[in-house]
């Protein structure tokens, strides 16, 4: 199921756009976060109005307007159970989109986070070492640039979209629970 949704990423940019970077296809980010032989499951869930609205709230103060009922994610899972639970996020950075992947792991903890799409110009890009900032980090408040989580110099905007996904995607994976009701919360 990793090749379902590939073409998605061209999406995100406008025609004509000069600075828009495709970086990895959905499949080479699902294979970057769960090599083979891992299996690789795509999966859907269906959030009512009240579900929606605890996303909300926990992505706070991220997303106060998160609408999206139907979330479709990916879990890894090897002979041991599940490794992490994999959402695509794509959203507006100033005025053009940016899509990432966030990894969450069983435990509910950023596992890794790939830029897969960046249409801003290359200079507005987080580097690196700052989305490591995120890894081994739950949804507490000091994960986001309100937080412990610095603004990227240049690219205040970028700080803020990608801190926005990572809330956003750790507050579906608690709502979701994606490996069942033992997740953490």
């Amino acid at each position: 199921m990793r090749g379902l949704a590939t073409c998605f990423v061209l999406l995100f940019a406008p025609a004509g756009s000069v600075h828009a970077q495709v970086l990895l296809t959905q499949e080479q980010a699902l294979d970057l976060a769960f090599p083979p032989p891992t299996e690789v499951e795509r999966r859907t869930a269906f959030l009512d109005e009240e579900q929606i609205e605890e996303v909300r709230r926990l992505s706070a103060p991220a997303r106060s307007r998160y609408e999206r009922s139907v979330v479709s994610y990916y879990v890894g899972v090897d002979g041991d159970g599940p490794l992490g639970a994999a959402y695509f996020d794509a959203h507006r950075v100033r005025t053009l989109q940016e899509v990432l992947m966030v990894v969450v792991s069983p435990e509910g903890l950023v596992s890794r986070i790939e830029v897969l799409g960046f249409a801003e110009p290359p200079e507005y890009m987080a580097p690196d070492g700052w989305m490591e900032l995120f890894r081994g980090r739950g949804l507490e408040e000091a994960n986001s640039t309100r937080g412990e989580i610095p603004l990227i110099t240049g690219a205040t905007l970028t700080s803020h979209a990608v801190s926005d996904a990572v809330r956003t995607s750790l507050a579906l994976h608690q709502v979701i629970r994606p490996f069942g009701s033992g997740d953490a919360p």
